[in-house]
């Protein structure tokens, strides 16, 4: 009986996937599938979101976007991406349920700029800006080409959101300020209340139906 139980746990222990654990310096390392939820709550298990070779992708559509198990406030945010040719997909953090409105929260776009950007100037769409509120600085960003993979840095301190680039910052941006309030009353979020001012929420990648990778996914709280 002893050793049926014993093989029982040996077999969960198998199944199981792992969960996060600080490392060196207070990063946690979010490269695994036991650090992200489905949008209910329930354990990532390999299927259309899958890890190969330290990589965790949409491999396709209908994979739902996926939700860190735990809740961040400050923290800093580093990760490698790569999208797919037309691809679209965002990194949302301190992600929080609006009532009817799904899970919303600030987004870092991740996109084929060469085949959705409009026009090619500068849009509040396109790669590393704070989505439909700030565009990324054109003078700053450097987008490696589609296939090819970007660096992405994301420094959240109480109101104050940075994006980073392959190591150039492209947005600064603090919520509640005359810039945002503006920002905001244009966008599709002016009639949420309390978007983005929530001092924590889960980190999101988001399936928008296009395959996308990401590695090296590590956090810390600040």
């Amino acid at each position: 009986m002893k050793r049926s139980l014993l093989k029982l746990v040996l077999a969960a222990a198998i199944v199981l996937p792992a969960a996060a654990e600080p490392g060196p310096a207070g990063w946690t390392d979010l490269t695994n599938l036991g650090s992200w939820t489905t949008g209910d709550g329930k354990a990532l298990v390999a299927g259309k979101w899958a890890l190969e070779d330290g990589v965790l992708h949409l491999k396709e559509k209908g994979g739902g976007s996926i939700y860190t198990t735990e809740e961040y406030g400050d923290f800093e945010l580093t990760l490698e991406w790569k999208i797919s040719p037309k691809g679209n997909s965002g990194i949302k953090y301190r992600v929080k349920q609006f009532d009817g409105k799904g899970w919303l929260g600030p987004e870092y776009q991740v996109l084929d700029d060469g085949k959705n950007a409009s026009s090619g100037k500068p849009s509040i769409h396109n790669t590393a800006s704070l989505y439909v509120l700030k565009a990324a600085d054109p003078q700053a960003k450097k987008l490696n080409p589609v296939g090819e993979w970007n660096t992405a840095r994301i420094i959240v301190e109480g109101n104050h959101f940075q994006h980073f680039l392959n190591g150039a910052k492209v947005v600064d941006m603090i919520v509640g300020s005359d810039e945002w309030k503006e920002a905001k009353a244009k966008s599709k979020f002016k009639n949420v209340m309390g978007f983005a001012e929530n001092p924590k929420g889960k980190i999101m990648l988001q399936d928008h139906g296009n395959p996308v990778s990401y590695r090296k996914i590590k956090i810390r709280e600040l």
